[in-house]
């Protein structure tokens, strides 16, 4: 996790000049019928919240790093043939996410359009959907 923690720390001092340069540059080109506008908020806003996710990214994968024993890619002695074996549990093909999606949608239509009733049918479908993706592997073909 030393790697991705360095990764994400050398974005963080990116963002971090970055950030005050784009709101400076956004500064001077922001003229207005007159008015001076101090610089595009949004996305100065923007970037300050990436940069405080990517320091909280990295906050977290140093800490962990610290903690956990050296992986073989985070030593330089490390052999490929250390990482062998089992990566995790990847899922096997599944229908809920389109659905949970497609429930969704409904909802933002419905808000949108200011149309409560179909708002409420989005979510006792999008309920209905999202129980079956976190019950997927409790029946069915795939039970555990």
């Amino acid at each position: 996790m030393k790697i991705e923690a360095w990764i994400f720390g050398i974005t963080t001092i990116f963002l971090i000049l970055v950030t005050p340069a784009y709101w400076l540059v956004t500064e001077a080109g922001t003229h207005c019928g007159g008015q001076v506008h101090c610089g595009d908020w949004t996305g100065t806003a923007a970037l300050t919240m990436t940069t405080f996710l990517m320091a909280m990214i990295t906050l977290y994968l140093g800490f962990h790093a610290r903690r956990m024993d050296a992986r073989p890619e985070d030593r330089k002695e490390g052999e490929i043939a250390e990482g062998a074996g089992e990566l995790g549990f990847f899922p096997p093909y599944s229908w809920w996410p389109m659905w949970c999606g497609l429930c969704l949608g409904v909802i933002v239509f419905a808000v949108a359009m200011t149309a409560w009733w179909l708002m409420i049918i989005g979510i006792v479908l999008g309920a209905l959907s999202l129980s079956g993706l976190v019950f997927e592997y409790y029946r069915g073909e795939h039970a555990h």
